[in-house]
């Protein structure tokens, strides 16, 4: 009995019946991302804008209030000063003025220039935002068969990513 009871175990199991089963998958990969960063730039036109307010405070006799001049097709509108004095003297006055000249339109064709990812000349608008682009220089990455990653920075702007990834899979 004691010599049935291993074969009696096994059969229990069912490995006597069913087939032995080892599905083995081996998956290996390497990857190396490098990046530069480009240079951009967006630039807004402004366009004029003139106030004025006050109390106690009149146009001089051959002057007028400040205004703005009408804008051409290349030129945003000017400034056309005004002229004020007191309306009653001896009596207590205020008097603000604020002008903000728009900008100009550039013609077709200009604007900023970008030479080997720098930001040689920019937009003179009122509102710009500018990023200068990546330099490689010496950017490279590498990555054997054995999985050994290498990767050699660049210049400002610039990324490097490595990886190698071995995947054992048993069924």
């Amino acid at each position: 009995m004691k010599k049935f009871l291993p074969l009696v175990m096994l059969l229990m199991t069912g490995s006597v019946m069913a087939p032995a089963r080892a599905d083995l998958t081996h998956r290996m990969s390497s990857s190396t991302q490098l990046s530069v960063n480009g240079a951009y730039t967006d630039a807004s036109r402004i366009g004029s804008t003139y106030t004025v307010s006050g109390s106690n405070i009149k146009v001089t006799d051959a002057g007028h209030f400040g205004k703005m001049t009408a804008a051409t097709a290349t030129a945003a509108a000017a400034q056309d000063v005004g002229e004020y004095d007191i309306n009653t003297a001896g009596s207590a006055f205020s008097f603000s003025e604020s002008w903000t000249q728009g900008d100009a339109v550039n013609t077709i064709g200009s604007g900023a220039d970008v030479t080997a990812g720098v930001i040689a000349d920019l937009p003179a608008f009122g509102n710009t935002l500018s990023m200068s682009g990546g330099v490689a220089g010496t950017l490279a990455g590498t990555i054997t068969s054995a999985g050994v990653t290498t990767l050699t920075a660049g210049g400002a702007g610039t990324t490097a990513t490595g990886q190698f990834v071995t995947e054992i899979v048993i069924d």
